[in-house]
Parts: C-alpha cells; structure tokens; sequence
C-alpha cells in the first residue's frame, strides 16, 4: 500500500427510507477504513449489516463499526484521471420478520493517483462475494503475457493482450470465461452514453469479425487469454474495458458458457475444442439463456470488472 499519498473523501447516500436520522461516519487511511453506521432509533438487525464481503467488525443494537483493509471486503480499485478510488458497497440483508427494508449505499474512499503509478485494473481485484478462496483477475499483459503491461496506451491497429484468470483455493478447477465485454469512455457503465461491443452473446467475440481480435491459447483452464486489437472507439480518450468473467464447469460447455471467435474464411471457432464449433452457431443471432445452476464447486460464478483507463492514438 503506498501511504504517502492518501486523502479521503466520503460519498455516501442514505437511499431507503427511513435511514435519514442514520449517522455515517467514514475514515479512509492509508491502507484501511473504518466506517460507523449509528442510529439510537434504528430497528435494524446490526449483524445482517454487510460491507463488501466482510461482516461487522463490532456492532450493538444501535451501531456497526467495520474497521478494515483495502485490500479485503471486495473494495474495487480504480484511476479516474488524477484520482485513486476504492468504492463498495455498504448494504443490509434484511430478514423476512423485519420491519427494515434492505438498502445499499456505495462507499468511496478517494487518494491522490502517485505519479509512478499507471493503471492497470481494479486492484487489488476482488473475490466473488460469498464463496472463500476463489480470486478473478484479468489485467493489460506486455505482448507475450509473460508480465504486466508497462504502459496504457496503444496505438491504433496495435494489440492489447488482456489475460483473465480466477484462482480457485478450495474448488476443483474451473473454466475461466468472459461472457461480456464492453468499452466506454467511463468507468460507470450505467452513465456511459456510447459503447463499443467486444464480447456478447454469452461469450462471442464479435469484434474478431472486423479486426485481427483473437483468443489465445490457453496455457491453462483457468486463464483466458484475448489479444484484442486497438479500436477507433473513444480514439484519443480515456476509454475502459467493462467485462463480466464466468468461473465455470470444465465440463458444462455450451451455448450459454463458451469461449468463441471468428475465423476468417472458417467461420466461428469454439477456443476449447474447435470440433464442437456447432456451439458457436447462435453467435450471430441469439444464444439463448438456459436456467442457471446454484453457484459451487462443479458451477459456475460470476465477477464483473473494469479495465482501464487505457488510451488508443492514432498516430498516422
């Protein structure tokens, strides 16, 4: 944790209703937060109050105190021009006898962005709430993903090798996938005015059918490896890579959980055994949804994840 060069910032907002009598205090330090939530009048059950993943540090029928690190609880780590933010979410569970409707309230700790730093992705990323030992990444990668990337920006028309992977402590292995991909010039996608599509479909990359995009190999099941060539999207601009990855049944491939580019002169290729490329048929019209199985061992979970920012010149 680099301590020299933090400040904080609370943005909390009391969004369910009967919550505005509530006190909320956040500190932000260098590597840790404590965060109060008190209200002498509250009916709430403190302990079905959550941050991120992490339970209440201490609580009483009238406060809660977390008192974390940044790099627990699922905090998400993300530039935004000269700004290091760390954001989660602070929210009550409820329970079917309580007079409490559940409520979520974002919680940001803002710090200074230090000048030797470059950004990568959400770091530390964050495990998949509810389910211990199991870990997604995904990063920029230098060109033969043998390391993290040394630099954000590329030119147009260049590669940018994305490498995506979920640990998985106390699970059988899993099949790491990316369902979703999309760029915006945002880091909130729900404010983005425009998009530009990379993966859709339920795992299609659909720019590998206007582009020299790829997926790569894979080295190992629980790595997914995209070579995605440099766009005229947000040419110039912040841009950032809004994807959704899937830990998944080695053996549960299918239209809905699939990994698939295109070919030229081919057609769609299924990366995990071209043989089955059938699969791939629906990337160009609908890959229907079929009913999800409970999350597990042998199942499949999800993370969402950001990119960036990354900048694409044009240097003709």
């Amino acid at each position: 944790m680099m301590a020299f060069f933090w400040y904080h910032e609370l943005l909390l907002w009391l969004v369910a209703v009967g919550l505005a009598a509530a006190d909320l205090k956040l500190d932000c330090g260098p590597d840790y937060v404590t965060l109060v939530w008190s209200d002498s009048r509250s009916q709430a059950d403190a302990s079905l109050f959550r941050l991120g993943s992490c339970f209440p540090t201490t609580f009483t029928p009238q406060e809660v105190v977390f008192n974390v690190e940044l790099d627990n609880c699922n905090f998400r780590r993300l530039v935004s021009g000269n700004e290091l933010n760390y954001t989660n979410d602070l929210f009550y569970m409820s329970s079917s006898d309580s007079y409490v409707l559940p409520f979520t309230l974002p919680v940001v700790c803002s710090y200074q962005r230090p000048k030797d730093w470059y950004p990568i992705l959400y770091d530390p990323v964050s495990s998949t709430y509810g389910v211990e030992d199991l870990v997604f990444y995904i990063e920029l990668m230098n060109a033969d993903f043998s390391g993290p990337a040394e630099t954000a920006t590329f030119p147009l028309g260049s590669m940018i090798p994305i490498m995506a992977s979920v640990v998985a402590v106390a699970h059988q292995p899993l099949l790491l996938l990316l369902e979703e991909c999309v760029a915006a010039t945002t880091s909130d996608l729900e404010i983005a005015v425009e998009t530009y599509t990379i993966i859709t479909n339920k795992g299609c990359l659909v720019d590998s059918k206007i582009s020299r995009s790829k997926f790569e190999q894979r080295q190992k099941a629980s790595e997914l490896r995209l070579l995605l060539q440099a766009f005229r999207f947000g040419l110039g601009q912040e841009v950032y890579i809004h994807c959704t990855m899937v830990a998944w049944d080695p053996n549960g491939l299918g239209s809905t959980k699939k990994a698939c580019h295109y070919v030229k002169d081919h057609g769609w290729e299924l990366l995990d055994n071209p043989v089955y490329s059938s699969i791939c048929d629906c990337c160009d019209s609908s890959c229907k949804t079929r009913r999800a199985r409970s999350p597990g061992p042998g199942n499949g979970l999800f993370q969402k994840a950001v990119i960036g920012p990354l900048t694409i010149p044009d240097l003709a």
